[in-house]
């Protein structure tokens, strides 16, 4: 599909982008090699294929919750640079 440099520049303004004169040529060769697949695509014969919203079929990836104990205070800070009071001293920030 041909791509036009006004259609390319007018996408450009609504996406506010700045795009030289020199890019405008490559971007509509670009966009139009885009947009010749989604055409081919469009013809392959998807009858009977069901629709999905993902590649594989995971249904949950995260681990269960297990309770643990807090890391000991002492621990904690055993390598701080600085403490104050049971706490991380840092540097003041204006």
């Amino acid at each position: 599909m041909k791509i036009t440099k006004a259609e390319v520049l007018h996408v450009a303004h609504l996406a506010r982008l700045d795009i030289g004169d020199s890019d405008v040529d490559r971007l509509a060769g670009q966009i139009g090699t885009i947009l010749d697949y989604v055409d081919t695509l469009k013809q392959v014969d998807t009858t009977g294929v069901p629709a999905t919203s993902h590649a594989i079929t995971l249904t949950n990836a995260f681990r269960e919750d297990e309770l643990q104990s807090h890391l000991d205070p002492e621990a904690a800070l055993a390598n701080a640079p600085e403490k104050d009071d049971g706490a991380f001293a840092v540097p003041k920030v204006i």
